[in-house]
Order: C-alpha cells, then sequence, then structure tokens
C-alpha cells in the first residue's frame, strides 16, 4: 500500500510559517535542495492546501526563466509533471498537472491508496495534515528542522488529544545546520503500512 508522508520545513519551535505568515527561513541551500530533489522523486502524487498550492504556482512557469541554474530547472522537471490534488473551497479551476480534490482528505487518500500507481503520497500543508492525521491516515511525518526560533504561526503538528507513538527512520544534518527527521508511524500490528 502507497504510504502517505508528510513533509516540511519547520522552525525548531515547531511552525511552517511564523506569525507574520513569513517562511522565508526556510529557503533551502544547495545542499538541502540537493536532498530535497532526491526527495520528490519518491512521491507519486501531491496532496496540497490552496495557500501552498498557490505558493508553488511558481513553478509551473519558473523553467521559462534563462537565469535559473541546474538544480532549480530539475526540481521543475520533476515537480511539473507530478499529478496534484488541491483542496480548496475557493478555488474552482486549478493549473498544470493539478485537479480540485473531489471528496475529503480521508476519502482522497483512500482512494488514491486503491488506485495502481507507484510512489508515496505526499501532504504538504498543516491544515491537511491535521485532517489526515485525525484519521490515523499518515505513515511518515518528514521534518526538515532550520535553527530558527520563530514564536508562533502555523505549527507543524495538529493540536490534537492523542498520543502517537513514532519510530525514527532517518535523520541527517547538512552543513547548513539544519536536520532532516524521519518519523514513522507506529502500529501495532500492522504490515506494509
Amino acid at each position: 500500500m502507497r504510504r502517505v508522508t508528510y513533509s516540511m520545513g519547520v522552525s525548531l519551535d515547531g511552525y511552517i510559517v511564523g506569525p507574520d505568515g513569513g517562511f522565508d527561513w526556510t529557503a533551502p541551500d544547495e545542499e538541502v535542495f540537493r536532498f530535497w530533489i532526491d526527495e520528490i522523486r519518491g512521491v507519486g502524487v501531491h496532496l496540497l492546501g490552496r495557500r501552498l498550492y498557490e505558493t508553488m504556482l511558481y513553478w509551473e512557469t519558473a523553467d521559462q526563466d534563462p537565469s535559473l541554474d541546474d538544480s532549480t530547472r530539475e526540481w521543475a522537471s520533476l515537480w511539473n509533471p507530478l499529478p496534484k490534488v488541491v483542496f480548496s473551497t475557493t478555488l474552482s479551476a486549478v493549473e498544470g498537472n493539478a485537479r480540485l480534490a473531489s471528496g475529503g482528505v480521508a476519502e482522497e487518500i483512500e482512494r488514491l491508496r486503491a488506485e495502481p500507481g507507484d510512489g508515496d503520497i505526499a501532504i504538504g500543508g498543516a491544515t491537511l495534515a491535521a485532517e489526515a492525521a485525525a484519521s490515523d491516515l499518515i505513515d511518515e511525518y518528514q521534518l526538515m528542522v532550520h535553527p530558527v526560533l520563530v514564536g508562533g504561526g502555523i505549527a507543524f503538528f495538529p493540536r490534537h488529544e492523542r498520543r502517537v507513538d513514532l519510530e525514527l527512520v532517518d535523520t541527517r544534518t547538512f552543513s547548513s545546520k539544519v536536520v532532516y527527521l524521519r518519523y514513522r508511524v507506529a502500529r501495532q500490528g500492522a504490515s506494509g503500512r
């Protein structure tokens, strides 16, 4: 069964966006960017909320910019053809290889898991991740922890009154002092998930 992963940059105090709405502190250096390029190769479909979708729209035409370096072109060549499912109550249309979700997060994930396909089902955005987590649908949490405290904003982890046990699967420290943490949700008696 395809894994569902939630992966984003996060401040050391646990936020994906600061109190001012900014996330410029997540801008990757070349080493971290190469890591993200390698990671996106394992994704089969990406689920996004409206805000993240609108942020990522830049990549739909980025490859037309002659000043881009090779890494940025490579990312665009992987991101653009990647199927995307956008969750929004305000958008009536989406661009590129994206479609608007026809159901809720849990319904979409179960439908995608039932379809033939390779690669992970990646979730981008705290609101979507919180919905998937509430239904126990996230298999892995992947954090790129940046050495900054932002003091508030949008939290990476959903704030639910339930315990989730995790197993550390991978860790890596980059020269920029950014730390990658990958945790698998520990499920009793689960196999293949």
